[in-house]
């Protein structure tokens, strides 16, 4: 019984532990935050600071490869490519995306 009882209590602390991570959200926020408190803004300034703060777009992640694929097939079907023609696109759109 004792043995059960360690790689539960892991368990446990690995489900706990996967609540207290930080979402971009979060993150956004606490920067967002401090900017406003460096800029010593109050009431209707500092509200409408973070509005527009939380609003800016965060700078596009380069695609991964699965998702370039996908990107590219989907883009082959839609214009009904077939055999060769859709190797070349394919090439293509995968070197460059």
């Amino acid at each position: 019984m004792k043995m059960l009882r360690v790689p539960l209590l892991l368990l446990g602390v690995l489900m706990c532990s996967q609540g207290f991570a930080a979402t971009a959200q979060q993150e956004k926020m606490k920067t967002c935050n401090a900017d406003a408190t460096t800029q010593a803004l109050k009431g209707d300034e500092r509200k409408a600071f973070m509005s527009t703060c939380l609003k800016k777009a965060e700078p596009a992640k380069p695609m991964t490869q699965q998702e370039k694929m996908t990107f590219c097939n989907k883009d082959a079907t839609t214009q009904a490519l077939k055999g060769d023609e859709r190797k070349a696109f394919m090439s293509t759109c995968l070197k460059k995306k």
